[in-house]
């Protein structure tokens, strides 16, 4: 992905509000198997890690995109923002 892409989905991501919390148990199947179905719907979601949680934001991200084969836009403070072009159906 180049920068301007990147930074192309960081101002979409500035006017969405999070779709999902990533609680005191951290990253776990499902979680991750929410977060993919979620992404099936939409290509940009943003996420909100909670204080409580077990792991850091940064590590949070890398984990989620890892598992659900998106790309982390960024991370800042406990937020994540993860894309992933939709597959288009025939």
């Amino acid at each position: 992905m180049t920068s301007k892409e990147r930074a192309h989905f960081r101002a979409l991501a500035n006017k969405i509000d999070s779709t999902m919390q990533i609680g005191k148990h951290g990253v776990t199947p499902e979680t991750v198997a929410a977060l993919d179905e979620m992404m099936e719907a939409r290509e940009l979601v943003k996420l909100t890690v909670l204080p409580n949680c077990e792991v850091s934001s940064a590590a949070a991200a890398d984990m989620l995109s890892g598992r659900t084969r998106s790309e982390v836009i960024q991370v800042i403070g406990k937020k994540i923002v993860l894309y992933r072009k939709k597959i288009k159906e025939k």
